[in-house]
């Protein structure tokens, strides 16, 4: 949101400095004030409605940004180096710092390429104010960049079994549907949960279905390999993502994972079994119809009396 606000701000600044230098008969400096007016708009272009772009969208906010800074400072000398202080800061928090970094440093070679704003005993001062305006700029966002990615990482995880939940799911899924072709054909996708999880529930307490649940994540946790990913779906169902290569692979699977769980996963009242429905990838356009594949095999599990495996055809 902020960059979407910032965008067409800097745009229509650079418009009105336009019209401005046209108006004071500055016909050069007002075609090049153009220019820049023409890359913040490209700018709000992609940041408005190519979310994929919202880097390269920022990038050239930030060149407009620079361009406008030091046409001004050609133009006003001193008077324009408030504009420039604001551009270093903001352009910290339009893109990520490993690209506002450089373009930052492009902006303060221009500048220092114009001896008399910031260089000689009178000039040290702006210079100074500079320095440390490029250096908390630089310090503050990448503070802000880590806790924005340790938020994201949370807000992908589950809190009770640490498995990655339903929005790392679809992310995956949709990375799964999207990906080359013979990597989507190996893909097995299987859909499992606890039997009568509602009656451990109510008879030994949410504490019990807790336990039951982080108990099933670890066990799940121990039988994947390493290209294997799993997940927490919801309540008591859990998703697997397996590189499996064959329908036959993928039946050895989900088989191999009940046995895991019937021989492991305890309750107050004894054994907890699961069922279990999967289905290779098939050339589905959307994860949603391969999902409702596998789920609609985990309701066949149940309905074979539970504490079975099914793998759609």
């Amino acid at each position: 949101m902020p960059l979407r606000t910032i965008a067409p701000v800097a745009m229509l600044a650079l418009l009105f400095f336009t019209a401005w230098l046209l108006l004071d008969d500055r016909l050069a400096a007002a075609a090049l004030s153009a220019a820049l007016t023409v890359l913040a708009l490209l700018a709000t272009v992609l940041i408005h409605r190519h979310r994929p772009h919202l880097q390269t969208g920022g990038a050239l906010l930030c060149l407009a940004n620079i361009g406008g800074c030091l046409l001004a400072a050609w133009l006003f000398g001193r008077d324009a180096l408030p504009w420039t202080y604001l551009a270093l800061m903001s352009n910290f928090f339009i893109v990520r710092n490993g690209i506002a970094t450089p373009l930052n440093l492009l902006l303060a070679a221009g500048l220092l390429l114009m001896p008399s704003l910031l260089l000689g005993p009178a000039r040290l001062q702006a210079l100074v104010v500079i320095t440390l305006v490029f250096g908390f700029g630089y310090h503050f966002s990448r503070r802000l960049q880590g806790d924005r990615t340790r938020l994201e990482q949370l807000a992908t995880l589950d809190a009770l079994t640490g498995l990655p939940n339903r929005r790392a799911l679809e992310k995956a899924l949709q990375q799964q549907t999207n990906g080359l072709r013979e990597a989507r054909f190996r893909q097995g996708l299987v859909v499992l949960d606890i039997d009568h999880f509602k009656d451990v529930n109510d008879r030994y307490g949410h504490a019990a279905g807790d336990t039951a649940l982080s108990d099933l994540a670890a066990i799940l946790r121990f039988e994947l390999r390493e290209n294997d990913q799993v997940f927490r779906f919801g309540g008591e169902e859990f998703v697997v993502l397996a590189d499996v290569g064959s329908r036959e692979a993928l039946a050895c699977f989900t088989e191999r994972l009940r046995k895991a769980v019937y021989q492991a996963l305890r309750g107050p009242g004894g054994r907890i079994t699961i069922s279990l429905g999967a289905a290779m990838y098939a050339g589905e356009q959307r994860w949603q119809d391969w999902f409702a594949r596998a789920d609609a095999a985990l309701y066949a599990a149940k309905g074979q009396g539970r504490n079975s495996e099914v793998v759609a055809e």
